[in-house]
């Protein structure tokens, strides 16, 4: 069983900056993906930005050049620094990992983290 964890969501200013943390724990098999998706009320869930199981990373275009995913592989946790906060990054913030064994898919996610960017 595989657990994910988030933390370090909060009430942030226009312009500010915030960095997430999360934390896999469990049978995790590699290699995987991890990365961030979030929800805004009324709205699909998007991804973020992750790093897929080839080490690259993946940026949604709103948040390239202002946000920044970083990966510890050995404690397999995931960061995702966001500078510049814009009204339109308040969403919860998710954790994701998957990976693929057996060509079984296999996809865990935390329970989220709320992200608030208001004046």
């Amino acid at each position: 069983q595989v657990q994910v964890v988030e933390s370090g969501g909060g009430l942030v200013q226009p312009g500010g900056s915030l960095t997430l943390s999360c934390t896999a724990s469990g049978n995790i098999f590699s290699p995987n993906d991890m990365g961030w998706y979030r929800q805004a009320p009324g709205k699909e869930r998007e991804l973020v930005a992750n790093f897929n199981s080839g080490g690259t990373t993946n940026y949604v275009d709103s948040v390239k050049g202002r946000f920044t995913i970083s990966r510890d592989y050995a404690k397999n946790m995931v960061y995702l620094q966001m500078n510049s906060l814009k009204p339109e990054d308040t969403a919860v913030y998710y954790c994701n990992v998957q990976y693929r064994v057996a060509g079984t898919k296999y996809d865990y996610w935390g329970q989220g983290t709320q992200v608030t960017v208001s004046s």
